[in-house]
């Protein structure tokens, strides 16, 4: 009992008080400690952030994370893929790359057996197959006038269809020397005007649907080389026809 009254202080007056009362939560020295060790995590992360990360092993492992979880790529010529393959585009590009070889292939065969080898000229890349005649082979002077050659060229162009479901860009294309049709007042009218004749001669000679062709008339803002001389401009004044893989969203 002593020592409970000892315990008790005396206030000024007589009044005795109680102890404060303990406080609730974590200790103070608990939440200093937590502070700390978030900030020493923000320091790291923002170190981690300023190395240099090795983008090729980066995205082998994102490869083996997405072939793991199932994710599929994108592709536009597919509305619904029931499964996740990540080799997908992969063998599509294979595909196509196969195509373009045997529809370049295909071209050469038909220009050698309609005597063109020397008007014609065919090269391919990833892109797709080009196949280049000249203006002379095509056209008279300043006309839309089909040649005899513009139509065994042209049937070689037929056969490139027929054979592979690609798209085609028929190119106009000029030396850059004022035009002398009456006509035509520009080379852009007349390039355009020569791409539509081919195109128009492929639609009433085959059964390919207009939605795999369109006709481009580009005058003479591509040359192949500059028309500084005669053989040049030669060069220059041409028809090409550039075949594209289906499946492609821009053509």
């Amino acid at each position: 009992m002593a020592e409970q009254e000892s315990a008790v202080e005396q206030q000024p007056g007589g009044v005795k008080s109680s102890p404060p009362p303990q406080e609730e939560g974590i200790p103070a020295w608990m939440a200093t400690f937590a502070d700390m060790v978030t900030l020493l995590l923000c320091f790291f992360v923002l170190l981690l952030s300023f190395t240099n990360s090795d983008v090729t092993n980066f995205r082998k492992m994102m490869g083996s994370i997405q072939e793991a979880l199932g994710v599929q790529y994108e592709d536009s010529a597919a509305f619904n893929t029931p499964y996740a393959d990540t080799g997908f585009k992969e063998r599509r590009s294979a595909r196509e790359n196969r195509a373009i070889v045997e529809l370049g292939a295909l071209l050469k065969k038909s220009i050698r057996s309609r005597d063109l080898s020397s008007k014609a000229r065919v090269s391919s890349d990833k892109s797709g197959v080009m196949l280049r005649l000249s203006n002379k082979a095509m056209f008279a002077k300043g006309t839309t006038d089909l040649t005899p050659e513009a139509v065994k060229g042209l049937g070689v162009v037929i056969d490139g269809m027929k054979g592979k479901n690609f798209n085609l860009v028929i190119r106009g294309h000029t030396d850059g020397e004022k035009t002398e049709s009456s006509l035509y007042s520009s080379n852009w009218e007349l390039s355009a005007a020569r791409a539509a004749a081919c195109l128009r001669y492929i639609l009433e000679h085959s059964d390919i649907q207009a939605k795999r062709m369109k006709a481009v008339g580009y005058a003479s803002a591509k040359p192949i080389l500059p028309s500084t001389t005669e053989a040049n401009k030669r060069m220059n004044r041409r028809v090409e026809f550039f075949y594209i893989p289906p499946g492609r969203s821009k053509w």
